[in-house]
């Protein structure tokens, strides 16, 4: 594999570099197609960055940098005279921020569940690849994008290989009048597996009903400590009215 990347690297680096603007357009091209290769698998999953995302962040970051370590193709020589303009560092210092607010735009907040924070962080990766062939790193950008890739595609398998306190999102909605005690909603989840989060508990009321949205983590390592146990028990519990349970992703 890595024969391969140098094989790629240097066909990619000798037709590169003929002309300046073969060295943008290969710039750019080949942050397109890693773009394009590492936003595959969030594509494919729907998440809300995909394969164009990908690429367009990969892309502009490459242009962006290649031009700026590239100041005689566009300043004509004078580049001694115009040093404080064409300091690379500026411009990945530029990108990195840019590429903050399009990932905090991903980063979705719903109730106890957090969503977006792998796409952003790919999005930020992607942005790297394209940084490292803006400076002509090819070989790197091309070891980046597969390392990336793997570990997006094969890091959630290997997450369930190991051991995990799962945690789970629960909201209980109890009878009008009824007032429950934590010591209540401890004890029920501890007898079915499951521990109350410290500093997790908020707590609503709506027409004299009270409402408790928590986190619950499981006692046990084991994966496949079901919903379905706690869901059997509730129903049984007093003065509970009803009650919402879905894995929490934060």
């Amino acid at each position: 594999m890595i024969d391969l990347i140098s094989a790629i690297t240097k066909v990619v680096e000798a037709y590169a570099h003929t002309s300046p603007a073969w060295t943008l357009i290969s710039d750019m091209a080949v942050a397109l197609a890693l773009g394009f290769i590492f936003g595959y698998e969030r594509s494919y999953h729907g998440r809300a960055a995909g394969m164009r995302t990908y690429g367009l962040v990969c892309m502009v970051a490459a242009i962006l940098v290649s031009v700026s370590v590239h100041p005689s193709f566009w300043l004509e020589g004078r580049s001694a005279i115009n040093a404080a303009i064409i300091d690379p560092t500026r411009t990945i210092q530029g990108i990195v921020t840019g590429i903050g607010f399009l990932g905090a735009g991903i980063i979705m907040k719903n109730g106890l569940n957090i969503s977006g924070l792998t796409t952003a962080a790919s999005i930020w990766a992607s942005s790297a690849i394209g940084v490292l062939v803006g400076l002509g790193l090819y070989g790197p950008a091309f070891v980046m994008t597969l390392l990336a890739e793997i570990f997006v595609m094969m890091g959630m398998r290997f997450d369930l290989f190991l051991p995990s306190r799962r945690p789970i999102a629960v909201m209980m909605q109890f009878q009008k009048g009824f007032r429950p005690s934590q010591n209540l909603v401890q004890t029920i989840l501890r007898e079915n597996g499951y521990d109350l989060a410290a500093g997790s508990i908020m707590i609503q009321s709506h027409g004299g009903q009270i409402q408790w949205h928590f986190v619950a983590i499981s006692l046990s390592r084991r994966r496949h400590l079901k919903l379905a146990v706690l869901a059997d028990v509730l129903p049984d519990v007093e003065g509970l009215e009803n009650f919402h349970l879905t894995r929490a992703r934060n």
